[in-house]
């Protein structure tokens, strides 16, 4: 006899995933014959315990054909929970089946607020990341005597550090707003609904991370007219705009600090009694404060100051000031620096100025579990953020296409949909790539250099970026149809390469676009959003086979179906079915059963 339960089955767990507070839920825990030694347990209970506190445990009902009981919980949070039959407990194995074993290992149980509901608008969607400085330049551009604008578009970024050993990140290519909004149809053709934007506040170096002042546009990119005209043609195109959030530090060279004194305003530099003195720590005043991982020019903030609070979030705050403009939500940096009070705060500003927009955080890890430092976070438990940078599935779908490895994936796939809230695992930002990683194109290609010299001066060669390429389709495939919105950093559809920063974030070139894989990822984003935009706005997941190096699965909401499938393998896989069949990606049909050839992927739907 043995036992059967998986967390993902609705007859074994009545509620996928992470459930509403007060729910009822009901666990099932199923009898099976067997081969194995016979073993009839005659108790069975419940084992569960909030976030660091003691168990709990509940009897269950014998049923005909296993165990069951029905529970309600009452207190948002973290829940972790096993099944003791008899003096064996029945844990989390290995695809989140139960499995037998003498120490129990706990599935997790997130329990978010019942009113918790994130932005129907950004479901089924596709978002575009932009780099301001390097995606297109229109306009006459300037720079401050301490900035270098550079002639050379496209021009390898500066990499070098000064004389002192440190790199200015200082060198500018001239990108602007004027440029977005000249491009805009260009995103349209892609389906874009939402536009990432790194930060375009004005700050001293290139990636704007250090904001220099949380209320003016950088005069590089334009100014607060030309944003606001930038959001309003974006909004006649069905095109929302998300902003960086940087809200954790400040750049040494700002309005707020003002270490140079270049601002016309008393820093916390420059005097204990500046009405941002507050804002900041000194551990010995002034040279020696606290930042961010060390880095001098971005001393961090103190989130509990009041005056800082009221200034982000207050009433004309800045989330207030730039939602009125028309902003549809933040992308917040490094969250895992913000203590949950802030990101509480942050939120209700957000929401109040705007119900439908989006809050986005940048979390590396599993975000319904994540502890920084040493504080449990509670991101998705319906107070803080509505969504998080999908790394973990990028991580996995990268493994997969490079080695072949289904289990990382599967495993992955199978662990957002339980740990997560439903509203969240729609809305989760699917990433490829970013300002912050290597291009995806380089990745793929199995390229690795160990110095910064070295991979300046290292391209890819003809062949290794056509091998390159259609790996990228298949990662981007994957990328569109999971669940999740798929997220493109600006260039990846034109086969941009580079490795990491400063590398991945080179100019984007329209001189020489990769027409083919420009086309293949219209294509794509074509099928998503018209052809099964129904589907893959919340439609449900369902594995059918993950081995072998191949995938496939099925997504399905109302009575319809997609099934898509990724084969990574050197071996052929059939795929038996009935009636007549549409590959999407390349138009074909078949009757019946298909060969999924080696190293192929495809979006497959039943058209009789």
């Amino acid at each position: 006899m043995s036992y059967f339960y998986h967390p993902l089955k609705r007859e074994c767990k009545s509620l996928t995933g992470a459930v509403p507070r007060g729910s009822g839920l009901t666990f099932h825990i199923f009898r099976r014959e067997s081969g194995e030694a016979d073993f009839s347990a005659q108790l069975c209970s419940l084992v569960i315990f909030e976030d660091g506190k003691h168990e709990t445990v509940f009897p269950m009902k014998k049923t005909e054909d296993g165990f069951a009981i029905t529970l309600k919980l009452h207190q948002t949070g973290l829940y972790f929970y096993y099944f003791r039959l008899d003096r064996v407990c029945l844990g989390c194995g290995k695809g989140r089946k139960g499995e037998l074993t003498e120490q129990p290992q706990c599935w997790q149980l997130t329990v978010y607020d019942e009113d918790y509901e994130t932005p129907e608008w950004f479901k089924g969607g596709i978002m575009y990341q932009i780099f301001p400085d390097r995606f297109f330049r229109a306009g006459n551009n300037s720079v401050k005597p301490y900035q270098i604008l550079r002639g050379d578009w496209g021009g390898l970024p500066s990499f070098r550090p000064n004389e002192f050993g440190k790199v200015l990140n200082n060198d500018f290519f001239g990108g602007d707003l004027q440029g977005v909004r000249e491009k805009l149809d260009y995103l349209k053709a892609l389906h874009v609904n939402a536009i990432y934007f790194n930060p375009v506040f004005e700050a001293y170096s290139n990636h704007r991370y250090d904001t220099g002042d949380y209320m003016k546009i950088d005069p590089l990119l334009g100014t607060k007219e030309d944003f606001c005209a930038l959001i309003g043609d974006a909004k006649a195109r069905g095109i929302r705009v998300i902003l960086d959030g940087v809200f954790n530090h400040t750049g040494d060279d700002s309005r707020y600090f003002n270490k140079y004194g270049r601002y016309d305003s008393v820093g916390a530099y420059q005097s204990v009694q500046s009405p941002y003195s507050e804002w900041y720590c000194f551990r010995q005043f002034p040279d020696t404060y606290e930042s961010w991982w060390g880095i001098e020019t971005l001393p961090a903030v103190n989130e509990s100051s009041a005056s800082y609070q009221d200034f982000i979030c207050g009433e004309n705050g800045v989330i207030q000031t730039w939602i009125s403009c028309g902003v549809g939500g933040y992308r917040l940096d490094v969250a895992d620096e913000l203590p949950d009070f802030f990101l509480e705060k942050v939120r209700r500003a957000v929401k109040e100025s705007d119900e439908d927009a989006l809050i986005i955080g940048e979390v590396w890890e599993d975000a319904s579990n994540k502890v920084a430092y040493d504080v449990r976070k509670k991101y998705l438990q319906g107070r803080e953020l509505d969504s998080v940078m999908n790394y973990p599935l990028k991580n996995a779908i990268i493994r997969f296409v490079l080695s072949g490895d289904c289990e990382m994936l599967r495993e992955t796939v199978a662990m957002l949909i339980d740990n997560y809230p439903k509203p969240t695992l729609d809305c989760l930002m699917n990433i490829l790539g970013t300002h912050d990683t290597p291009r995806i194109l380089t990745v793929l290609a199995g390229k690795w250099c160990a110095t910064k010299e070295e991979m300046a001066a290292t391209k890819l060669s003809g062949e290794e970026r056509a091998r390159a390429k259609q790996k990228v389709k298949m990662a981007a495939t994957l990328q569109f149809t999971l669940p999740g919105v798929p997220c493109i950093y600006y260039g990846d559809e034109i086969a941009m390469e580079g490795f990491q920063d400063p590398f991945c974030r080179g100019c984007y070139d329209w001189a020489h676009p990769d027409e083919e894989l420009r086309a293949f990822y219209e294509k794509l984003a074509t099928i998503r959003t018209e052809v099964f935009g129904d589907i893959l706005r919340d439609g449900e997941y369902r594995e059918i086979f993950a081995a072998q190096g191949c995938i496939v699965y099925e997504r399905r909401k109302n009575g319809r179906s997609m099934l898509v499938y990724a084969n990574n393998s050197a071996a052929d896989h059939i795929l038996r079915g009935e009636g007549k069949w549409k590959e999407h990606l390349t138009g074909q049909t078949f009757d019946g059963g298909m060969t999924i050839p080696k190293y192929s992927y495809g979006i497959l739907s039943k058209i009789e």
